[in-house]
């Protein structure tokens, strides 16, 4: 799964300048800008076209040929104060470098059965940092649409970003200022929130079993009985296969009401196939969705994949998650995927750290082993080292569950030092106890819940 959030997790990816004429007549000229502070331009008439739908799947086609990958578009979007329509959109140069490129198609009609377009690309590492300048040159020269002369302003640009790195350095992403990474972020999992109530969840695993596999409805009997107390009995019990919207959505709410909680109403608005891994599925969602915290509906933008099933009914998901609230929404897509594509994960630490979880369980069932006779040890130490292992898996699933969780509901552990224990509190809460007395309360990172109080 790790390979898929690589692949997918950028939703900008660069464009160079392409050939916009459809037809075999003389193209009209087009006009490129080289943008001192880095990525091209290039505007003009789109010949052979009459609607800005026309254009675009002009465009897009152009690309396809160009670079031997279809382009994965976004939703289109009018241009504040233009009749222009926009859309971001990402490919890999398959004939060339196998780069990743990102860029930004505006058209518009500018006469009768007369379109033109302007597709803005750099590099995907710096696409969110050039994309304001190059806007800002486009617009200075080029006003199709515009309502009243310099009226034409541009989609809200990213805002500059800086990399964060997690403490135990397992993840990294670029935010804006005034975002707050989340204490329960760890293990290549990033949580963060804007001021504006914009929020990122970055690389979230969601382990499930396969409830359709007669072996794993046996799991789910145990649980339900004899199990009820055990790592089983909060498993997630899912059919494996099914609409990866639909999957995304009920496992959600299923973490949910595992802990008494409200669900979470979201509507997906747009899904469509993204490509991925041999024998993994991944959707590119949109849509609306209201956690019911009072603060109002978000717009949300989510690649959600699932892996491959393994042969004891098991298969992990993840999903790169943002939202913001409706009234921001338009003004904050550019800055939101930027940080999308910022978002990366050091697979050594993350494996360090699972595998430093399952080493006490392994080392357990060494000893039990050699204590028994030389033909139980063998039978009994295959069996339980893969029970100890899957218990610990799930451990480190619930705390990063609960952490979504906390994070859904804008709360926070922390630990009060002067009386050794650990609370469940609100941010605003968390953050003012910090703040007034940083040497008794500190904010307490997944890896170090406490079972039975923190999750």
């Amino acid at each position: 799964m790790t390979n898929i959030a690589r692949r997918l997790r950028a939703t900008l990816i660069v464009l160079y300048a392409l050939p916009f004429t459809a037809c075999s007549e003389a193209p009209a000229p087009l006009k490129i800008i080289d943008n001192p502070s880095g990525g091209r331009i290039t505007y003009g008439r789109v010949d052979g076209q009459t609607t800005e739908a026309g254009a675009m799947g002009t465009i897009l086609q152009s690309l396809h040929r160009q670079y031997n990958d279809k382009p994965q578009v976004g939703r289109v979007f009018q241009v504040r104060g233009t009749n222009s329509a926009a859309v971001f959109f990402t490919l890999v140069k398959r004939t060339q470098d196998n780069a990743q490129l990102a860029g930004l198609v505006i058209a518009s009609q500018t006469g009768p059965g007369q379109v033109e377009a302007a597709v803005l690309s750099d590099d995907a590492k710096r696409f969110g940092a050039t994309v304001n300048p190059m806007l800002n040159s486009l617009f200075g020269v080029w006003h199709p649409g515009a309502q009243g002369p310099g009226k034409m302003r541009a989609p809200a640009p990213a805002e500059v970003l800086t990399n964060y790195v997690l403490p135990d350095r397992s993840a990294s992403v670029s935010l804006p200022a005034g975002w707050k990474v989340e204490p329960s972020s760890g293990g290549g999992t990033i949580f963060a929130d804007g001021p504006n109530g914009e929020s990122v969840a970055l690389d979230f695993p969601l382990h499930a079993m396969n409830s359709s596999d007669p072996r794993v409805r046996r799991t789910m009997q145990f649980a339900q009985g004899a199990g009820r107390n055990t790592s089983y009995a909060r498993a997630l019990y899912y059919p494996y296969g099914g609409d990866l919207g639909r999957t995304f959505v009920d496992l959600l709410n299923m973490l949910r009401r595992m802990r008494n909680q409200p669900p979470v109403s979201m509507q997906i608005d747009s899904e469509s196939p993204v490509p991925a891994p041999t024998g993994s599925r991944c959707a590119h969602l949109q849509g609306h969705s209201d956690p019911q915290d009072g603060k109002g509906l978000r717009e949300f933008n989510t690649v959600f994949c699932s892996g491959a099933l393994s042969p004891m009914g098991q298969y992990m998901n993840v999903a790169f998650h943002t939202a913001a609230p409706v009234r921001i929404a338009a003004e904050e897509r550019t800055t939101m995927q930027a940080i999308l594509d910022s978002f990366n994960v050091n697979m050594s630490v993350v494996n360090r750290e699972a595998a430093a979880l399952a080493a006490p369980a392994i080392e357990r069932i060494h000893a039990i082993g050699r204590a028994a006779a030389a033909q139980a040890q063998q039978a009994h130490e295959m069996n339980d080292r893969h029970n100890q292992s899957v218990e610990a898996r799930w451990d480190s699933q619930d705390k990063s569950s609960q952490a979504f969780s906390n994070y859904l509901l804008d709360q926070t552990v922390i630990a009060d030092n002067d009386h050794g224990g650990h609370a469940t509190v609100w941010n605003q809460t968390a953050d003012a106890l910090v703040k007034s007395n940083p040497s008794r309360f500190n904010y307490v990172d997944t890896p170090n819940f406490w079972k039975g109080v923190d999750y």
